[in-house]
């Protein structure tokens, strides 16, 4: 079935246990008990970029260590001012987990750490972004820089500058298993290292959903890496290395590109939020107040795919789009 077919969509087939039989019930707390009718979408592919630690204070109007972000990205599309942090002085995994769930507390398990995945840092919730992709016949791909033979095919381990913590999907057993394996073949279906995007955009097989996670010399977490002091500035010429070909290929394939980090340096501070897309209004500064459920709820809109209930009350990305490109 065509995701964009007009069809109805319950939460109820949303929140079942598709992919592991050994996962868990659903959260009860994980869906709105409305339906929602399927339309046609402007978008088509959705990527979003994850980097890390850095408040928009510290990354706009800061053309020194990231003059690719300030003299091209920004000039051309869409920036948020109001981007808040729902879990300050948490570790970035809770953060991750938010983006994929809306929040960082289940039934069974609440996440506050940055441990690697397994049997009690996991939970068996189906109430997350990537199962009801799955249950509505669409396709979603989590792209990992640095992954290899220690890491696993379902990459619930750290190898190098890889780190599992910025890997939202693997902490859901219904995604790696339960426990979380290494080998998972669902798991595994659905991560891809990063070098295989470039050819995944060529051949025009990238999902509907693309979730790509630099490592922790490329995302502006880590000062230590070869080549630069500057965590900004390596992070910011990754992005102007990988992130032309993906604007070439949403532009071409009806796409739109969120790059967002997941905390400020400190306790308070707003999160940087820059949207790209044909259809993005450019040089747009958005005072609207979002969350990392903003994203999750973006792509059920764009995706015709119920709300859950965690991303309710968040608002959409569409005030950076012109009118009648979003959803």
């Amino acid at each position: 079935m065509n995701r964009f077919t007009c069809v109805t969509i319950s939460v109820a087939l949303a929140g079942c246990a598709l992919h592991d039989p050994d996962s868990t019930a659903a959260d009860p707390t994980g869906g709105d008990p409305a339906t929602t009718a399927v339309t046609t979408s402007a978008i088509q592919h959705v990527f979003v970029i994850a980097m890390e630690n850095h408040g928009t204070a510290s990354i706009y109007g800061n053309t020194s260590s990231a003059p690719y972000i300030n003299n091209t990205l920004l000039p051309m599309y869409g920036r948020a001012t109001n981007f808040i942090d729902k879990l300050p002085n948490l570790a970035s995994e809770p953060h991750y987990v938010w983006m994929e769930g809306g929040t960082n507390a289940f039934a069974d398990h609440t996440f506050t750490t940055d441990n690697n995945p397994s049997s009690s840092n996991s939970t068996g919730s189906t109430a997350h972004l990537s199962t009801q992709i799955t249950a509505a016949g669409s396709t979603w791909l989590s792209y990992q820089e640095g992954l290899n033979s220690t890491t696993g095919t379902c990459p619930i381990a750290g190898s190098g500058n890889y780190a599992p913590k910025h890997d939202p999907f693997i902490f859901f057993r219904d995604v790696s298993g339960n426990p979380p394996s290494k080998t998972n073949s669902f798991c595994t279906a659905h991560h891809k290292p990063l070098t295989a995007l470039a050819t995944d955009m060529t051949n025009n097989t990238v999902a509907a959903y693309n979730f790509i996670t630099p490592n922790l010399c490329h995302d502006m977490h880590s000062n230590s890496c070869t080549g630069s002091s500057d965590p900004i500035k390596q992070g910011d010429t990754w992005l102007s290395q990988n992130v032309p070909a993906i604007i070439t290929y949403v532009n071409a394939h009806q796409g739109a590109l969120f790059i967002v980090w997941d905390e400020p340096e400190g306790s308070t501070g707003n999160i940087p939020l820059i949207v790209v897309g044909l259809h993005v209004k450019p040089n747009f500064t958005s005072t609207v107040q979002y969350t990392h459920g903003s994203i999750i709820k973006s792509v059920e809109q764009i995706l015709a795919l119920p709300t859950l209930a965690t991303v309710a009350s968040d608002n959409t990305f569409v005030d950076f789009f012109a009118a009648g490109f979003f959803p």
